[in-house]
């Protein structure tokens, strides 16, 4: 419990940024953590009628992606460069407390209003068919979407390839279906990872009455906290989306609620996903405890007998290490003089046991 409550204050630390002497950072000043990535980015301005994409962050060319194209998308990989980060904000003028969260990135999953511009922020996976999540913080304005991703990993290509080929659908929409398109991509991405696991509890259903308990144990422990930290990644995912939906000002127009909804049902369908493998993984505990106490029993049952067919030997044994004389007395064990005592000796105790193995084995114990 101490170990677990000084985890937590680590944590807490770790999100309250301190400044010198202990003092705490206002909480709009931006706060690079020294560990971060220095950042990619990719910058693409596009339309029905074309596109144009950059590979670095340069602000006179910003400027005229801005100018050119009816929708600009800012996407940056890594969070190691507070002054780009800043300069970003500036150029899209998103609020300072918005940025902030960026470089926070143990915030809960949310969407926040700033006039015209929505901030959305929720968890992903690092990678296709990883389970490590990290944060993703989305702005949507009129005209542009600013998307700023952890770590490097990025699952988002697929909408890059999606703007280069001419996606009618995406070329021809506005920032909202853009930023729709961000998140659709993101809640797809978990369904390899639950897949995976759902092989990974498959395999371990089939290995429960051959392998060793402690490592039938450590893996069924590793698939229940991944799921758990997926559960906590999806269901305030599908809050933001509900959010989203129901959202009445004009950043996001109705047509594309209606894909938001979807992407909410695919969420929905996630989490059952995630439920159903958390019960499978609980039953599979039960299931592991079940053959381990089976096997337990059998290793029991075989001691028992062979403690059972060992006591009368260890009787017929004590009889005749008795040290009785004969000599005293004709009644002091007068066998210990037979010419055939031992032979007699040792064929009673087998005559014994083998007639106690046949006695168990007719009555069902062995």
């Amino acid at each position: 419990m101490g170990k677990k409550l000084g985890k937590e204050r680590k944590t807490l630390r770790q999100r309250k940024p301190m400044g010198p002497r202990g003092r705490h950072i206002p909480p709009d000043k931006l706060t690079v953590d020294p560990n971060a990535p220095k950042p990619i980015v990719h910058m693409i301005g596009f339309g029905p009628n074309g596109r144009e994409e950059e590979r670095s962050l340069d602000l006179a060319q910003l400027h005229q992606l801005r100018s050119e194209w009816p929708v600009t998308w800012i996407h940056m990989i890594g969070l190691g460069d507070g002054e780009a980060i800043d300069a970003i904000g500036k150029e899209f003028g998103l609020h300072p407390l918005a940025l902030a969260d960026v470089l926070q990135t143990h915030q809960r999953p949310k969407v926040e209003r700033f006039d015209s511009i929505v901030q959305i922020v929720i968890r992903i996976v690092d990678d296709v068919g990883s389970t490590e999540t990290e944060q993703f913080s989305v702005f949507v304005g009129p005209g542009f979407v600013v998307s700023f991703e952890e770590r490097k990993g990025d699952i988002f290509e697929v909408v890059r390839q999606r703007i280069r080929d001419g996606s009618v659908r995406v070329c021809g929409s506005g920032s909202d279906f853009l930023a729709y398109a961000l998140l659709d991509v993101a809640v797809d991405a978990f369904f390899p990872v639950l897949e995976a696991i759902s092989e990974e509890l498959e395999s371990i259903e089939d290995a429960i009455p051959e392998a060793m308990p402690l490592e039938v144990s450590g893996r069924l422990r590793r698939v229940k906290h991944q799921l758990l930290g997926l559960r906590r990644a999806l269901w305030p995912m599908r809050e933001v989306l509900a959010t989203l939906t129901a959202d009445e000002s004009t950043v996001i127009q109705e047509g594309t609620r209606a894909y938001l909804r979807d992407c909410q049902g695919h969420c929905a369908q996630l989490l059952d996903i995630v439920a159903t493998n958390r019960e499978l993984a609980t039953d599979l505990v039960d299931v592991q405890l079940s053959v381990a106490s089976q096997r337990l029993g059998e290793v029991t049952k075989v001691l028992t007998v062979m403690a059972t067919v060992f006591i009368p030997l260890t009787f017929i044994s004590s009889i005749f290490g008795m040290n009785f004389d004969p000599d005293r007395s004709p009644w002091n064990m007068p066998e210990l003089r037979w010419y055939w005592g031992y032979p007699f000796a040792l064929g009673l105790m087998a005559v014994t046991a083998i007639g106690l193995l046949v006695y168990f084995r007719r009555k069902g114990w062995l």
